[in-house]
């Protein structure tokens, strides 16, 4: 697998940016085939930091319903895998660089 095809996206949310303060902990959503390798190496290439720990776990698919006009509409939401990454001492990685 590419490592252009292991990140999809950085976790922006309460507990990920408290977490990075914390423990220099981010969280990214990365592709369902990645293994905790692949997204230490695509870490350390795209951001420049020194990868320390990977915790990895797929987050299952909820069951959404609504009621519309139509009537009573029932789905799933795609289930994704989730990864913590822990960078070395000192290191931080730059979320909010490009806005």
């Amino acid at each position: 697998m590419k490592l252009s095809e292991v990140l999809i996206k950085p976790i922006v949310s309460e507990k990920s940016n408290k977490l990075s303060d914390t423990r220099r902990t981010y969280a990214f959503r990365v592709s369902r085939k990645a293994n905790k390798l692949e997204v230490k190496k695509a870490i350390e290439e795209f951001y420049g930091v020194s990868v320390v720990d990977v915790n990895t776990m797929v987050v299952p698919g909820k069951s959404k319903s609504r009621f519309t006009k139509a009537g009573f509409i029932s789905g799933q939401k795609p289930a994704f895998k989730k990864a913590y990454v822990t960078v070395g001492e000192g290191e931080t990685i730059d979320l909010y660089g490009s806005i």
